[in-house]
């Protein structure tokens, strides 16, 4: 397991808070994925999560969004999505 940088161990915080997972943040694999295997997201703990990352960051994650299937690849690659698109 990789270790998360401060920005994954922030999302790792708010996506446990934000989705009552029972998996403690700092467990959580930073390139294993977030949907399906992995971490076991479903798409509407996908939804759910889009919310509070709009709230938190101030963009939206839209479903129709091109880079929708890797931004939610993994807690890696969301990281990388909120440092390039927030704007809070």
């Amino acid at each position: 397991m990789s270790a998360q940088n401060p920005l994954e161990s922030e999302l790792a915080q708010l996506l446990t808070e934000a989705l009552n997972l029972e998996t403690a943040p700092d467990t959580i694999d930073p390139e294993a994925p977030l949907y399906g295997e992995g971490l076991g997201l479903d798409s509407i703990d996908l939804l759910e999560l889009s919310v509070v990352i709009s709230k938190k960051f101030g963009f939206q994650i839209k479903s129709d969004d091109p880079d929708i299937a890797r931004i939610f690849s993994s807690l890696r690659d969301l990281a990388e999505a909120v440092a390039t698109r927030r704007t809070l």
